[in-house]
């Protein structure tokens, strides 16, 4: 099954997420919250793994509006946007479907506001890739 859509990215993996947060930010996304896999897997298991993290993106009058044609809808945000370091020393960028998190309500009006979220978050990766 497929989650979402990718972009592989060439720099240094600070360079890339910053690059992602500036590209974010052009599309009306704020990070919400920021997450470091690689971190959180030493810590927690004293595991080393490759430079990751998980970043909550949120486009807040796109949020608004899902919110109040579905209250619940809370459970599916805010928009994950992932910066991992490949084993090649690329970084691959990926992005959760708003269009899939969408399926799972029959409201035509989040469907509506996934439809608007997953345009934005294409751009994103269109001009990452460029």
């Amino acid at each position: 099954m497929n989650f979402g859509f990718h972009v592989t990215i060439e720099g240094s993996f600070d360079a890339a997420v910053q690059r992602v947060s500036e590209a974010l930010k052009a599309e009306g996304f704020g990070i919400l919250s920021d997450i470091d896999i690689r971190k959180a897997m030493k810590e927690k298991l004293d595991k080393d793994v490759p430079s990751h993290r998980i970043l909550g993106a949120c486009n807040p009058p796109l949020a608004y509006r899902a919110l109040q044609s579905e209250p619940d809808i809370d459970l599916l945000l805010p928009c994950n946007v992932t910066v991992r370091q490949a084993e090649d020393g690329s970084i691959v960028v990926g992005f959760l479907d708003p269009d899939m998190m969408a399926q799972l309500t029959g409201n035509p009006a989040v469907h509506e506001v996934a439809r608007d979220a997953a345009a934005r978050l294409r751009r994103v990766r269109d001009a990452l890739g460029a």
